[in-house]
């Protein structure tokens, strides 16, 4: 076996360093044709499009020092997401990044990015440690950063050990991207049927407080055609085990699972349901057709009478959903409650979930087999990086 060669990050890299937000904060966003990356958008080996702001070519030229190149590492340095790290899209490109993101350019002739992305993601407990050195917020110095020590094979044998784990990350991707498509066909026959109204625009249409909807179908608050439930306290018994050899996945503040599954029946909800973030993020929603277990800032709306889980999933999505409060603001069940959707007949709602129904499975699917893969990736890397397996 060739000899492996330990270096700080400092030694072969050629761009260690973070941005700036412009003057302003977030109302200084002028759009234009140039992304400004923040922490939100840098997940653990995938990048988020979610909230990705823009800026202008004036605002660009003062953050020229922190330009993205194509396969940059984007590392969150600091905050609750300190210490995520994947790897710049083509596609979100030309960019600069915000104060709490580092860009990390390794040296092609000793190193490669998808490596480097790779290395931390192995030693991600490492740089949290070093995260919290500090008195105050988790963050992550450029000096840590440069001081970061990293084992080096051959670029040969960097790029064995990438192929492997970066094939397992494409076909995540790929059934991710699966799923957002899915997931747009499901929302678009939603809109179709139930917001435009365009298969039923033969029928006589009657007012209504939520604007004109055809005669028959009725305006009802939520609280009228589902239970509500917060969610309480978390479960004392925790394991990280697959979720098919588990009991019930536990879920906080709307947020899918990752690896967070209880042996427990307190609080378990066993019907289909939709679940909806009460604090933080408000407003995430999500389907929940397993048990499940919701614990904190979450609230569980489940279906009552003639609606589908399928069509209240798609109704909720389709709404504007706001907190209450002066300070922090959240979500309340007596105030949720009170919300109101559109309801038809229980024939449309039961043809809508009979066409959308495959669609939900396929997903379903789809999300299986991340989590297995994940899995999978999840094992090989520390083997990997360490050498532990021989190529």
């Amino acid at each position: 076996m060739e000899e492996w060669k330990e270096y700080k990050l400092g030694e072969i890299c050629t761009k260690i360093g973070s941005g700036a937000t412009p003057k302003g904060g977030k109302e200084s966003y002028l759009g234009g044709g140039i992304s400004l990356i923040r922490s939100q958008n840098v997940l653990d080996f995938t990048f988020s499009l979610d909230g990705l702001a823009f800026i202008n070519d004036e605002q660009a030229s003062k953050l020229d020092g922190v330009e993205i190149y194509k396969g940059d590492v984007l590392l969150n340095i600091t905050g609750d997401s300190v210490a995520r790290c994947c790897i710049v899209p083509d596609s979100v490109l030309p960019a600069r990044v915000n104060q709490h993101v580092s860009i990390v350019r390794g040296d092609k002739t000793k190193v490669l990015n998808e490596y480097i992305l790779y290395y931390l993601q192995y030693k991600k407990q490492l740089l949290l440690s070093l995260s919290q050195g500090g008195a105050t917020r988790n963050a992550l110095t450029k000096g840590m950063i440069e001081e970061f020590r990293i084992l080096l094979p051959s670029i040969d044998e960097q790029s064995k050990i990438v192929s492997i784990l970066k094939s397992l990350d494409d076909k995540i991707e790929n059934n991710r991207k699966i799923n957002e498509n899915l997931e747009q066909q499901a929302q678009a026959l939603f809109k179709s049927w139930f917001v435009d109204f365009e298969p039923f625009r033969d029928q006589p249409f009657v007012e209504s407080e939520l604007g004109m909807i055809p005669e028959g179908w009725r305006v009802e608050e939520i609280g009228n055609i589902s239970r509500l439930n917060a969610g309480g306290d978390k479960p004392q018994i925790i394991s990280n085990v697959p979720l098919d050899d588990c009991n019930i996945p536990i879920y906080s503040n709307g947020l899918e699972s990752k690896g967070l599954y209880g042996y427990t029946n307190e609080a378990r909800i066993s019907e289909p349901a939709v679940t909806i973030s009460a604090r933080g993020t408000i407003g995430d929603v999500n389907l929940r057709l397993v048990p499940f277990c919701p614990i904190v800032r979450l609230i569980s709306v489940i279906p009552q009478g003639i609606i589908h889980v399928y069509f209240l999933y798609y109704s909720l999505k389709c709404k504007r959903i706001e907190g209450v409060g002066t300070t922090q603001q959240q979500l309340t069940v007596p105030n949720f409650k009170k919300e109101k959707i559109v309801v038809p007949e229980a024939e449309k709602i039961d043809r809508f979930a009979k066409i959308i129904d495959p669609i939900i499975k396929q997903m379903g699917i789809m999300d299986k087999e991340i989590i297995r893969l994940s899995l999978l990736r999840d094992t090989l890397l520390p083997k990997l990086m360490s050498g532990e397996i021989k190529l």
